[in-house]
Order: structure tokens, then sequence, then C-alpha cells
């Protein structure tokens, strides 16, 4: 099935997932209040409030430096504040990892992984079977928070701890420890797996009931409310973003509410979007010596025959679909919410501002010899490098602003406002204070 059939044969249907998708990580419910119509003042459950304690908390990596917050900072949205394409992490916090940090914001409402197909969820779109959706990291080899949260801490190049029993030491020695058995009970600690996927169940449940992860505080929200006007430029941008012969964005990032839940602006499906490899991952180097933690995957591959790819779906971080070429190259929709945080975009953090992401998504077909190069940034190389030669079939070419059919989709004018756009899904906003509102530093060079 290819990708612009998939879209248009989406159709809404009536039944919809139960929300346990959103709460299945809570232990018990949470009190929420809203103070001045705006700011919601949240009581965690028990679970998530010591879950909270662990997000933030460095101890129970094997380097002593590394906690969920690390890669996931509040002021960034939950992405990485390092400058870096992809974190360092390890026992010695020098070793690099694989993919660059997604955020967790609005994470709470993704759907297990699966690809028999989805019913419209609460912020789900409806799926046909075989569409690959929903699930964690971006390629989707977690099916729920809980299992996300625990990965990085037995991850060699993350939190480095070589196994459940030593997190558990780890655990013991933490002057929260009386809050976590008060919730699993003491016996617990007793196996140590059992505990390593509880404190994943705590850490899930302050992410899931925790408001500052999905506030829906943006200029666009309060747009949508009735409490804000977009400018012109602003105006422009959303209809630059919602039209399917310009930008076409909302094809994969949906702008409507779905199931009563907000847009999340993603469908929580897969794309293989054919992003440039970027070099300053080592691995992407074939004269770098591989570490342990990276497998030689490209040998049988054939052209260009780099020793090492980044699969997505098929592989290296998940065994699953590696039988199934079709889905090579394929990653995650984010979602756009608080893009113009994020220091940089896309799997393998190959671009750092929003103006050479969306210029490359509107020119990629039209100026490859500018978007692929070799390691020394200058000499042309093949078209959709990050990809052996026998997957570039796989790369969405049919879609706007891909096709190039007619020419490029979008003018400098029209990719200026539509980086505007998408700044107004910033968090912060505040309709009685706007003058106020953290606009991103990326945001205010494309105004005009």
């Amino acid at each position: 099935m290819n990708l612009s059939s998939h879209r248009l044969s989406r159709l809404p249907l009536a039944c919809s997932l139960a929300l346990a998708v959103l709460l299945a990580a809570c232990q018990e419910a949470s009190t929420t209040n809203t103070v001045d119509g705006q700011q919601p003042v949240t009581t965690l459950s028990p679970a998530a409030a010591v879950g909270k304690l662990m997000f933030s908390d460095t101890a129970l990596s094997a380097s002593g430096q590394q906690s969920c917050a690390t890669c996931h900072d509040a002021s960034h949205g939950f992405t990485a504040n390092d400058g870096l394409p992809v974190p360092m992490g390890g026992v010695h916090m020098n070793l690099q990892g694989l993919r660059n940090t997604p955020t967790i914001m609005y994470a709470s409402y993704t759907p297990p992984f699966t690809l028999a197909g989805l019913p419209d969820g609460p912020g789900q779109p409806a799926q046909p079977a075989g569409t690959p959706t929903g699930g964690f990291f971006r390629d989707g080899r977690a099916n729920t928070l809980a299992e996300q949260a625990v990965m990085p801490f037995l991850g060699e190049f993350e939190m480095a701890n070589a196994n459940a029993a030593e997190v558990v030491t780890r655990l013991q020695g933490r002057p929260y420890l009386a809050q976590f058995t008060a919730v699993y009970g003491a016996g617990i600690l007793n196996d140590p797996d059992a505990t390593l996927a509880a404190m994943g169940r705590a850490i899930a449940a302050f992410e899931t009931e925790d408001p500052v992860f999905h506030p829906f505080s943006s200029k666009y929200d309060s747009f949508t409310r009735g409490q804000a006007q977009l400018s012109t430029q602003e105006l422009n941008g959303m209809r630059l973003f919602n039209d399917p012969n310009k930008g076409n964005c909302a094809a994969c990032h949906v702008s409507t509410p779905v199931g009563g839940v907000p847009a999340l602006f993603t469908d929580h499906t897969y794309d293989n979007v054919g992003v440039p490899r970027n070099w300053a991952i080592a691995f992407n180097n074939d004269g770098t010596t591989l570490p342990d933690y990276i497998t030689a995957n490209g040998t049988n591959l054939g052209a260009p025959n780099h020793r090492y790819y980044d699969l997505g779906l098929c592989g290296p971080t998940r065994s699953d679909l590696a039988g199934d070429p079709t889905q090579c190259g394929r990653f995650k929709v984010p979602t756009l919410r608080n893009i113009a945080l994020k220091q940089h975009y896309f799997h393998n953090g190959v671009f750092n501002n929003l103006g050479d992401v969306v210029n490359w998504y509107v020119t990629r077909d039209l100026n490859p010899t500018h978007w692929y190069t070799t390691s020394d940034g200058q000499t042309p190389d093949k078209q959709y490098n990050e990809l052996p030669q026998r997957y570039d079939g796989n790369v969405n070419r049919e879609e706007v602003p891909y096709n190039v059919e007619g020419g490029q989709h979008l003018n400098a004018a029209e990719m200026k406002d539509l980086i505007v756009y998408l700044c107004t899904l910033t968090d912060g906003y505040d309709a009685k204070n706007p003058s106020a509102y953290p606009y991103p530093d990326q945001c205010k060079a494309a105004l005009r």
C-alpha cells in the first residue's frame, strides 16, 4: 500500500479506544482543578509523585550524571538541551546515542504499536489495517509509556545499568524509597525485574497525570478557544499547513481534534521521508570503529555499502519487522507541538532549525545536490543517502510537497509564514498577557 492511498483511505469511525490508553500508567486517579480557567493544578497520585522524583534523579544512572530529565528538558518541550544531534550517555557519559531525542510531551495519548489498524480514539485518527501506528521511541518498539521509561535504565549508551538488580541497588539508597514501597510494597524489592517495571509505571504515571506534559496552552489553543487572534502571517501559515496542494502538513500532522482531544499534530503513523545522512553521528562514517552496541548491519545491503544504517522500523533497535523490507526507513511521525523549541530535527538530528526543515521538505527533490552530500559537506552524494539504494523506493515521493510535478509548492515568503504558524504551537501562551509569550528565538527570524 503506498502512502498516498493510505492517507486518502482514512475514514472517521464512531467507535473510540478506551481512555485506558491514556491512563494505563496511573496507580490511582489524580485530582485536577483549574485556576482562572487556564492553569491546571494537579494533586499527583502516590505513584506519580514518586515517579516525578525518579524522573529527575541522576543517581539512578551508572554515571551518576543522567536521568530522564537530562534528555527531556522542560524548557525545550521535554526534548534535548545539549546542542547535540544525538545525546551522549554511558558509564562515563562518552558514548554517542543513535537517535535524536523525541519530545515526551503529549506522549500519553499515544496508542500501543500495531499493524492491525485502529478506530478513532482519544487523539488518534482511524488507520486502516497494515498501517504501522503507535508505540514509543522513534521506531515504536515500546508499547506503553511504562515500557519506554524502563529501557533507558539498561541502555548501554544511556543510563548504562548492567541489569535490573543494579537499578534496584541504586533505588535502595534513594531518599524516596519509602514512598516507592508504600505504593508497590516492600516485598517487590526482592524481584529486580518487577521493581524496574514498577519504576517505569511510576514514571509513566507522572508523565500522564502532570499537566506540564500536556497543557494545551499554546497560542494556537487560545485561538481555537476564541481567546486570541492569529496574525495575518500566522493565518496564512495555517492555511498553507492544511492546504493539500501547498504544505500538505496536515496529511500526517493532523490539525483537528480527534476523539475529544485537541489536535495533537500527529497521526501516530510512520513515514519514510528520505532525510539526509547525518555525518555528525560517528557510526555513519565508515572509518569509525563501531562500539559493541552498534551492529554493522549494512554489510549485506548493497550500494553504497556503508557499514551502518538506521533503518527505523526494520532495525537496528527493533528486529521483529526486519523481514519486511517495505518498513525500512520508516520513522514515527512526531507531534509538532512545541516543535520550535527543539534544537535538532528528524530521527538523526540532521537539521538544527525550522528554516532548513521546511526548505528541505519543499525542495528535497528539486535540489537534491544541495541536501545530499558526502561527509565533507560539499561533494554531492546519492539522493536519500540515509538509506541503502535498494530501499530508495520506500521514500515518500507521491505526496505534496515531495511531489514536484508543477514545480515548487511553497515560495520563500510562504515558507516563512508556515514557520510562524508552527511557532504558535509553542505552549505557555497567556491570553491575558500575550506579551509574555515565550516566543522561540528562531521564530522571530521568520517574521515579516
